[in-house]
């Protein structure tokens, strides 16, 4: 018989399993919706609805860029580390990244809706939970589309449980087709993965923060007995020093702890005879 659209629905709600796992049981069962069910859970296709709420804090950061214009980065989770570091589960993250980044989605919902294969993204997950016996989840994705002259590049760190992705422009188009600026953006998504900024420049630091750092300074240095009088003049120096920590542009460079990332861009610049900066950059870190 056969199978509409309104009768697959039926079955998913009721089963919480994928369009094509529906479809393909109700084939089975000649379009019983009940055989249809229990096909599905001999399959362990509805084992997922009773385990969604179970803790999904491992997987992997992955990300994918296509022709330095578009790009994004992608956060799927799963149970265990044991799965996360499972060859399968690395190559389907691989698979519905790029299925992402070929899209136009821009949050995990929308990407979960999102075609791949005969079905969703989502369906696809659901298959995978029935193989591998865990739940999984896209936690989140963020997408970069380049506005001006310049490249985006993606970097990721420790086996996936780190992924970067950031934006590097130029003021000139044919400054981007460079091998030196090419290597630049890469060396900047190294860098921030390692050193884990808490902000691009000094103004994405909450004033809180900052003025949390004053008072601890400034405590340490009454308890030191340094004089009332200079102690606002020594502040300035111990935030400048919190800044050149925390902020991407003040950091030192991973490679060369001698040079800031701005100094960086700037010799990098006049290397190039450009206008070089950082626009934005997202850093994911797995369970964070």
């Amino acid at each position: 018989m056969a199978i509409t659209a309104s009768v697959v629905q039926k079955l998913r709600k009721m089963t919480n399993a994928g369009m094509m796992a529906c479809k393909e049981a109700l084939k089975e069962s000649d379009g019983d919706l009940d055989a249809a069910a229990k096909i599905l859970r001999e399959k362990g296709m509805t084992k997922a609805v009773k385990r969604a709420g179970r803790e999904t804090s491992e997987g992997l950061v992955a990300a994918q860029v296509n022709g330095g214009t578009e790009g994004v980065i992608v956060e799927v989770n799963c149970e265990t580390d044991f799965v996360a570091k499972n060859d399968n589960f690395q190559a389907f993250v691989a698979d519905i990244t790029n299925t992402i980044a070929n899209s136009d989605v821009t949050d995990a919902e929308a990407a979960a809706a999102v075609a791949h294969g005969d079905g969703t993204v989502q369906d696809a997950m659901g298959a995978k939970f029935a193989e591998l016996g865990e739940v999984i989840k896209i936690k989140r994705l963020n997408r970069y589309s380049l506005a001006a002259n310049g490249t985006i590049a993606s970097y990721i760190h420790m086996g996936g449980k780190v992924g970067v992705i950031l934006e590097l422009t130029c003021g000139k188009a044919e400054t981007a087709a460079t091998e030196t600026f090419q290597e630049l953006a890469r060396d900047l998504c190294l860098h921030t993965a390692a050193s884990n900024p808490a902000g691009l420049n000094r103004d994405d630091i909450d004033a809180s923060t900052i003025e949390e750092e004053k008072e601890i300074s400034r405590k340490q240095l009454l308890d030191e007995g340094k004089p009332e009088q200079i102690i606002e003049k020594i502040l300035v120096g111990k935030i400048n020093k919190f800044y050149s920590e925390v902020c991407l542009v003040d950091q030192a460079f991973v490679k060369d702890d001698k040079v800031s990332i701005t100094e960086l861009l700037t010799a990098k610049g006049k290397e190039l005879d450009d206008s070089l900066s950082i626009a934005r950059y997202e850093r994911y870190t797995i369970g964070a």
